[in-house]
C-alpha cells in the first residue's frame, strides 16, 4: 500500500506521493532550451556512495572520505551502527570532512552499496553542483514551537536560494533525522509540516541496532540524544518522494480503552489487559510475545481510507503495551497481516523510476521490523540483493516519517534521477 494524500490535499503538485503519472518538474526541464553550457559537465557523478565495516572510527573515516572526497563535494550524509565509539567516530568524520556539512544518525541496521549491512556505516556524498543543502539541529524537543519550526525552515530556505540551482518550488525536499527513543516525533513533525507548507518530507527515527537505550542524531562533529536534524534539499534533479508498506487488514477491530499518549503506553484495549487481548488476537500466549511477534501482527489506524501501522515496541510487566507511535484513547486499531514485502516494494520503487528515470541513487528509511520479518522467512538476501540492483543507501529505522507523520513498518524514501547529459559533455 501507498500513500497519496491520507484525506489531507498533496502537498505538492510535483510529488503525488506514489500515484502521479507526471515527471516531477524541475530546472532540468527549463534548462533543455537553453545551451549546454549552462549545465555543469559531469566530471564525477553527481552523488558517490560509500561505507566501511572496519570498527576503528578513524579507520572507518577514513575509508568513507577515500570513497567520497572530489573538489565539488559539498554535503555527506551517513547513518552508523551504534556500537561505534561514537564520540571518536564524530571527531573522525569532522577531521576527514573539514569544512563540508556532515549530517546522520545511529541505525538499527545499514543499508549499503552492497545491500543490508549490520555494524558498519555507510554514507552519501552529494555534489555540490547540483545539490544545494543545508541543515538545522533541533533541541529541547518538548518545547519545539511553530516559531522556531518557521525560523529554521527560513534559515535552511535562505541558503537554498543563495546557491540559486533551482527555482524552491517543485525542487526541494526534507529530510528529517529524530532521535528514535525520544516519544516526540508527532510534535516535532506536525510542527515543521506547518512550516514547511508544500515542500515534501521524509525521514527516519534514529536506532541503536536493537537495544532500545540510546539513540542518536549527528550534527556538526557530535552525536546528540533528544535531538532532531532537518536537511533541506534543492536540486534540479528529478525525484520522488514515496512511502509504502504490504500489510492488509484484518477483520478484528481493538478499541484503545485507557492509555498515556506521552510514553506511548496502551493498558486496555477493548477494556480488558491491553496484552491479553493482543496475545489472544494474534493467537499466541502472553509470555509468548516477542518481537518476532510484533513484527508479523502489527496493528494500524485508519485515516482518510488508509491504513497507517502502529507497531508495538514492548509488553510491560503490568500488561500493558507500549508502541514506537503516537496512541490514545478512543482510538480503533485493526489488526494486520504481511503481504508480500519485496513485491510491495519492487512496485514503488518501479513506478518511482517510471517518473524520475534510472535512479541516481535511492535513499531509504526502512523500518526495523521489516527487515526482521525478512530474516525471519528467509527472504533477507533476495531484499538485500534488490536494494543494490535499485541503488538504495539509508538505514533501518525505529519509525518513518512523512509529510509530517509519524508512520511505523513502511519503506519511505525518495528516489532521485540522474542528471541529463547534453551533448558535448563527458
Amino acid at each position: 500500500m501507498s500513500y497519496d494524500g491520507f484525506g489531507a490535499p498533496i502537498k505538492s503538485t510535483e510529488v503525488e506521493l506514489a500515484v502521479s503519472a507526471e515527471p516531477v518538474k524541475s530546472a532540468v526541464d527549463l534548462l533543455k532550451t537553453e545551451s549546454a553550457s549552462m549545465m555543469p559537465a559531469i566530471t564525477f557523478p553527481a552523488v558517490r556512495v560509500a561505507s566501511s565495516g572496519d570498527r576503528d572510527p578513524a579507520v572507518a573515516a577514513t575509508a568513507l572520505a577515500s570513497q567520497l572526497q572530489h573538489p565539488d563535494l559539498g554535503c555527506v550524509l551517513f547513518f552508523c551502527s551504534a556500537e561505534y565509539d561514537l564520540a571518536r567516530l564524530g571527531q573522525a568524520l569532522e577531521r576527514e570532512f573539514s569544512g563540508i556539512q556532515v549530517s546522520g544518525c545511529t541505525s538499527a541496521g545499514e543499508i549499503t552499496p552492497e545491500g543490508y549491512g549490520r555494524g558498519c556505516i555507510t554514507a552519501i556524498g552529494f555534489d555540490r553542483r547540483y545539490f544545494a543543502i543545508d541543515t538545522a539541529l533541533i533541541q529541547q524537543l518538548d518545547n519545539f514551537t511553530l516559531q522556531d519550526a518557521q525560523r529554521c525552515i527560513d534559515e535552511l530556505l535562505a541558503t537554498c536560494r543563495d546557491a540559486d540551482l533551482a527555482p524552491i518550488r517543485g525542487n526541494t525536499f526534507a529530510i528529517t533525522l529524530l532521535d528514535g527513543l525520544s516519544s516526540r516525533e508527532e510534535l516535532v513533525l506536525s510542527t515543521l509540516n506547518a512550516a514547511l507548507g508544500t515542500i515534501p518530507q521524509f525521514g527516519g527515527s534514529a536506532g541503536d541496532d536493537e537495544r532500545l537505550n540510546d539513540t542518536h542524531v549527528f550534527y556538526r562533529g557530535r552525536f546528540y540524544s533528544n535531538a532532531a536534524t532537518v536537511l533541506l534539499v534543492n536540486t534540479p534533479l528529478d525525484f520522488r518522494v514515496f512511502s509504502t508498506h504490504h500489510m492488509t487488514a484484518r477483520s478484528e477491530k481493538l478499541i484503545v480503552t485507557r492509555s498515556d499518549s506521552d510514553s506511548r503506553t496502551v493498558y486496555e484495549l477493548n477494556a480488558e489487559p491491553a496484552a491479553e487481548v493482543y496475545a489472544r488476537t494474534v493467537g499466541v500466549a502472553v509470555a509468548d510475545l516477542s518481537r518476532e511477534t510484533f513484527a508479523l501482527h502489527p496493528m494500524a489506524v485508519r485515516i482518510g481510507g488508509h491504513y497507517f501501522i502502529r507497531s508495538v515496541q514492548r509488553v510491560n510487566a503490568d500488561g500493558s503495551l507500549t508502541f514506537y507511535c503516537a496512541v490514545e484513547t478512543g482510538i480503533v486499531m485493526t489488526t494486520m497481516e504481511p503481504g508480500s514485502l519485496q513485491e510491495s516494494l519492487r512496485q514503488q520503487l518501479e513506478k518511482a523510476e517510471k517518473v524520475v528515470g534510472p535512479p541516481l541513487v535511492t535513499i531509504g528509511c526502512d523500518c526495523f521490523l521489516r527487515r526482521l520479518e525478512a530474516e525471519l522467512t528467509g527472504i533477507d538476501q533476495e531484499v538485500s540483493r534488490f536494494l543494490r540492483e535499485h541503488r538504495v543507501i539509508g538505514f533501518n529505522s525505529y519509525g518513518e516519517q512523512f509529510d509530517g507523520m509519524h508512520i511505523n513498518q513502511t519503506f519511505t524514501g525518495v528516489v532521485i534521477g540522474q542528471p541529463e547529459v547534453v551533448a558535448g559533455q563527458h
